[in-house]
């Protein structure tokens, strides 16, 4: 039976993409079908780009806490510029590989048709041999809170935010709190960051959550660890927010950052015998399939590692398997985090807890920030670059940067840590020469410094 199209890609955000760009240039007549108006998803309309827009602004001013001659409205309409950019983009790049963009929400009524719902409820069917789910994710909502009154927030409606205010809170100390808590703390509000876990990022080596934690007080961020909340109460002034430590924070705003949620709710996967998790996310294999092995599934709607750029690798692999019946899986190892705080953080590899708890016998090198010539110049002296090393044979085993730039400077590391034998060790960058002043320099320095602790 001939179908509409070999594979239907449900999504245009990173993991949709990259899916879609596999598929076509391995042959596959393909159609992606997304909800929004436009291509790009929720990390090009609603998360990654518009923050990351918003913090490079707020960055660039020489005293990041004294930004006072822009409002948060003024700000958005930048971040609007850059998404209007990338949309036109990656529109080009479906144009160009004769990927039919299909407007709506698609829902399967069996395992290889899907309906989908234009905005005007027009409904039409669409036929595939394969599908990949990339619907990404959302934020989680609980019921206790109450998400319809204006002074309660969560990442996707900070974007609507018609006023600058004097205050805000942020419940939910992860990547996302962390980042928002720099961008408004560099707009001059005065920021609540509550965590409900005993440390900032646990994810993250040790020493580069304590950089982070103190860094955020420094510039006047109070943040209180190992709360829960009680209630919520908001009025036409402001929202406060009870603990469970009979702490009372008030403030104008709340911002709920606390987890996300898949967007698994909508699609019918009840028809495929598909279940989601309590978290709305779906169970894949190495090969990212479902239970139902033409169905795949990509990006945040697998749950973690829930990377942009993780979401495009994922997409690529799911798609390089659909085609050939088999994928190189060595894109997902080592996959680099990078968090936008101010300044920002990001890491490769295992960190010293890891290597501790297997037993590793492995060294640190240092290079301090405030120590390198670039770094003097710049006025960007906050922050290190911090090498693990195995202690016999020099094997790198971990990249960890706090810093300015931090998510480019990582990716030297990761280039040498993919090398096989020999290559992947210290003396790389003990016997390379790097352009003076320059940040990378900071792997030379790192590495005499691991190698005298030897």
């Amino acid at each position: 039976m001939q179908r509409d199209y070999d594979v239907i890609v449900i999504g245009s955000g990173p993991g949709g993409e990259g899916a879609a760009m596999q598929c076509a240039k391995g042959g596959k007549r393909v159609a992606v079908i997304e909800a929004m108006f436009e291509v790009g998803g929720n990390c090009t309309h609603k998360g990654t780009i518009p923050s990351k827009a918003l913090r490079q602004l707020i960055q660039r001013k020489p005293n990041w806490l004294q930004f006072k001659d822009a409002d948060y409205q003024t700000l958005l309409r930048h971040s609007q510029t850059v998404i209007e950019a990338q949309v036109t983009l990656r529109r080009g790049f479906y144009r160009a590989n004769d990927v039919d963009v299909i407007v709506g929400l698609a829902r399967f009524l069996d395992p290889h048709t899907v309906e989908v719902e234009a905005g005007s409820g027009q409904c039409r069917q669409h036929t595939a041999d394969s599908f990949i789910l990339a619907t990404g994710s959302r934020p989680y909502r609980p019921a206790r809170v109450d998400f319809d009154h204006p002074r309660v927030l969560d990442s996707d409606t900070i974007l609507k935010l018609q006023s600058t205010p004097k205050s805000i809170t942020i419940y939910g100390a992860g990547v996302i709190g962390c980042e928002y808590a720099s961008i408004f703390r560099g707009l001059g509000m005065k920021v609540n960051l509550i965590n409900t876990r005993p440390n900032l990022l646990s994810f993250l080596d040790d020493e580069i959550i304590d950089a982070l934690a103190y860094h955020l007080r420094e510039t006047g961020i109070r943040v209180d660890h190992n709360e829960k909340f009680t209630g919520i109460e908001a009025d036409e002034k402001g929202v406060t927010l009870h603990l469970d430590s009979n702490k009372v924070v008030r403030s104008d705003y709340l911002l709920w950052a606390n987890g996300r949620t898949g967007n698994s709710d909508r699609l019918g996967l009840e028809v495929l015998g598909i279940e989601p998790d309590s978290r709305g996310s779906l169970p894949v294999n190495e090969n990212y399939q479902t239970s139902q092995a033409h169905v795949y599934a990509v990006g945040d709607l697998v749950g973690y590692p829930s990377l942009a750029s993780a979401a495009y690798d994922q997409g690529r692999i799911a798609a390089t398997h659909l085609v050939d019946g088999e994928c190189d899986h060595r894109l997902v190892n080592d996959i680099p985090t990078g968090i936008y705080t101010i300044p920002e953080i990001s890491s490769v590899g295992l960190n010293e807890r890891e290597l501790t708890e297997k037993k590793v016998p492995y060294e640190v090198g240092h290079a301090m920030f405030k120590h390198l010539a670039r770094a003097q110049i710049t006025g960007r002296t906050t922050g290190m670059l911090k090498i693990l090393f195995h202690r016999e044979t020099r094997e790198l085993l971990g990249i960890h940067c706090f810093g300015d730039n931090a998510a480019e400077i990582v990716h030297i590391g990761q280039a040498i840590m993919s090398q096989p034998g020999e290559a992947n060790t210290l003396n790389y960058f003990i016997n390379t020469t790097f352009n003076y002043p320059t940040m990378a320099e900071a792997y030379r320095v790192a590495a005499l410094n691991g190698l005298g602790r030897l």
